[in-house]
């Protein structure tokens, strides 16, 4: 046995385990710091590949263990802390609107500011202690009301009740507003964002009043004018010594605030949400109608289940390349609002149109809820499952980065919008087969007090709610009025962003060091140099794009599951998958459990798992000649392996999704010349269908 103390948590372990193996033994103090992947295994987070577990020196297991199972025994602890106390009667001093019906309108008085990304708010010390207790807030506000937390979250799925008045057209009692695979997803969430962000933002503007009279009451409502909720970006690498997943959001169930009353310690509202109590009736199966707190990776279903938000943090530290290569490609490769929009696959569509920003956003849901990676859950958390995903407080803050990426999207092409097109799934108010269309009502959200919807026209311009982002300051996502010079600015960050993960920017890379662009490129790694033609071709920089469509029925017999992509050998047990060098990308299945009775039916759903960065790197190291197709397909064919995981941890078989289709597509890209670039694409070509 190890006894090990590490900036305060007292770790016991079996020498013998695997750094998987020991998390479940591994019992850590409260508070403990955040474990950063890269300070895991810092030799690895630049390529996003972990080792394999294995036999290693004993200090270097001894580090690994406790900064990934540093966790809190979440359900034992979660009840020691509650909200933060006032002194005073909280619910006779919150404003809420009481007009009926409810308008959504934004936060803000007319002022435009920017929605910032998590780690940025926090940095801003007034804005952030006003935004964890407004959210502390809003969690402890009844449930019966329609504006609290559980009303809120509720309107997407569970509990399927009436929100605002609106009921359900007859035979969709059984599923949540919210229009997944449909041509409505970007669109619809984009009102529900802003009547979250304007509850919040009340909250907000009544609790800065809370402070004694003075100079600190001033500070924090002027703070409290520039709250615009924040999001979550998943596919930028995070800085150095950081996860992605912030330590704000995983690192600890409780956080000492700063309030009115001086400094108290209060339950992390970004940790989980406690249902206050659980609705045994709108949760009617085991795990969910006995676990009384949202979960990350649970342990497993027992009602002792705890989160593991180590494991969550380190399975996106090792898709953070392929989620940023996603997203790049998106940017630059889709410029029609049908295809990008959502997930649902269209017949006879381009083979270069796989994605979408639905099918990254599904990703990003099952990792954050588990995944079934790295331990043998038998059950996945909250966010993998589309009834329940809402109530964990992860889902706001992706559901805003969701938006900012369709909002940049929306200006580099503002000339293609909502066409109509049939419904593929239920909602709540929309019946399979339905045509939707860009006046179609974005129901439950109203936009006027005399019975009006929000449409996707009329939500165009996400501007007229009061908030933006950085990216896209001076610009309006209304129509084709996006100016040249703003169009440019946007290409830049997204290169700076998300084009760290591309072969496309090697140019970029090179120009900028060499501060000159009329010279031959050769691309120089870390790894070692390239030689001009490896990749790219001599002539206008041209190189290969290799990319793998996945096409698969969205509900399989095990619920939500991910389609994992391995460049070699494939280690038997899927909990040692979070840790091996040969994974390179994932496409998550978003969906529901088998008796929840949300009717996904037979529909096909598609995604990408972009492929050349790993091959640029078997280049590097000599084993691969170059991307062309004469060198990639055999070498594809003999090392690419694909493997099925349920949200539990359980290999599938092909049998048990159903539908399943691989199609390895390349297509040649000329890469940009400038920073203000992006790649321009051509015609993509499929090489061969991966058993």
């Amino acid at each position: 046995m190890w006894l090990l103390a590490v900036e305060g948590a007292i770790c016991t372990c079996l020498r013998d385990s695997t750094p998987i193996e020991l998390a479940s033994h591994c019992q850590v103090s409260l508070g403990a710091p955040w474990p950063s992947s890269s300070a895991l295994l810092p030799s690895h987070i630049s390529s996003g590949h972990y080792p394999a577990p294995g036999p290693e020196p004993m200090g270097m297991a001894l580090i690994s263990l406790a900064l990934l199972t540093w966790l809190p025994l979440v359900p034992l602890v979660l009840g020691q802390y509650t909200a933060y106390n006032y002194g005073f009667d909280v619910g006779a001093r919150v404003k809420r609107d009481v007009t009926q019906p409810l308008v959504v309108r934004g936060g803000g008085e007319g002022d435009l500011r920017f929605r910032q990304e998590v780690r940025e708010m926090e940095q801003d010390q007034d804005l952030w202690t006003l935004y964890i207790l407004g959210l502390s807030l809003l969690q402890f506000t009844d449930q019966s009301s329609p504006t609290s937390w559980y009303g809120i979250t509720g309107i997407h799925g569970i509990p399927h009740k009436t929100w605002g008045g609106v009921g359900p057209t007859p035979g969709n009692e059984a599923s949540g507003y919210c229009t997944h695979s449909s041509i409505l997803f970007p669109t619809w969430h984009r009102p529900y964002l802003v009547l979250y962000e304007q509850v919040m933002y009340s909250l907000i503007q009544s609790l800065a009043t809370w402070w004694p009279e003075g100079e600190a009451r001033n500070r924090y409502q002027q703070a409290s004018l520039r709250f615009r909720i924040p999001y979550w970006d998943w596919a930028a690498n995070p800085s150095s010594g950081q996860s992605v997943l912030p330590q704000s959001v995983g690192g600890s169930p409780y956080v000492d605030v700063n309030g009115p009353s001086g400094i108290q310690r209060i339950a992390n509202p970004l940790f989980s949400y406690s249902f206050k109590p659980l609705n045994s009736t709108a949760f009617i199966q085991d795990p969910w109608d006995y676990w009384t707190v949202t979960l990350r990776s649970p342990t497993d279903n027992s009602t002792e289940a705890q989160s593991n938000n180590s494991l969550v943090a380190l399975n996106f530290d090792q898709n953070v390349a392929s989620l940023s290569q996603r997203l790049y490609i998106l940017f630059s490769n889709y410029a029609n609002y049908s295809l990008i929009s959502n997930n649902a696959w269209i017949p006879l569509t381009s083979n270069a149109s796989y994605d979408s920003i639905e099918s990254l956003h599904d990703t990003v849901h099952n990792l954050a809820g588990g995944g079934g990676l790295g331990q043998p859950n038998v059950q996945g958390g909250h966010m993998s499952y589309i009834p329940y995903s809402a109530f964990d407080p992860i889902f706001f803050l992706h559901h805003t980065m969701v938006d900012r990426i369709f909002s940049i999207w929306q200006a580099l092409y503002p000339g293609t919008w909502v066409v109509p097109t049939a419904a593929a799934l239920p909602s709540y108010t929309t019946s399979k087969g339905q045509v939707q269309d860009s006046r179609t009502a974005l129901t439950p959200f109203y936009a006027s007090t005399d019975g009006t919807f929000w449409t996707s026209d009329t939500v165009r311009d996400h501007t007229q709610f009061g908030y933006t982002y950085a990216e896209l300051a001076g610009s309006s996502t209304s129509g084709p009025n996006t100016s040249r010079n703003t169009r440019s600015q946007i290409r830049k960050a997204i290169n700076r962003l998300y084009g760290t993960s591309s072969p496309a920017n090697l140019f970029i890379k090179e120009m900028r060091a060499r501060g000159r662009q009329r010279e031959r490129r050769q691309h120089v790694t870390k790894q070692g140099e390239l030689d001009e033609g490896q990749v790219t071709s001599k002539k206008r920089h041209k190189y290969r794009e290799w990319i793998a469509n996945i096409r698969v029925k969205k509900q399989s017999s095990a619920g939500p599951f991910s389609v994992h992509f391995f460049l070699g050998s494939v280690p038997d047990d899927p909990q040692e998958w979070a840790m091996a060098p040969s994974h390179i990308g994932t496409m998550g299945v978003f969906a529901a459990d088998q008796t929840n009775g949300m009717p996904l039916g037979q529909l096909e759903v598609s995604g990408t798992v972009p492929l050349t960065t790993c091959l640029v790197d078997k280049v590097v190291r000599g084993e691969l000649s170059s991307l062309e197709p004469y060198d990639v397909e055999p070498y594809l064919t003999l090392n690419l392996q694909r493997r099925l995981l349920s949200i539990s941890g359980k290999i599938l078989d092909v049998s048990e999704v159903g539908g399943l289709h691989i199609h390895i597509i390349s297509a040649v890209v000329r890469a940009p010349s400038s920073e203000d670039e992006l790649p321009l694409w051509g015609q993509a070509v499929e090489h061969f269908d991966l058993d």
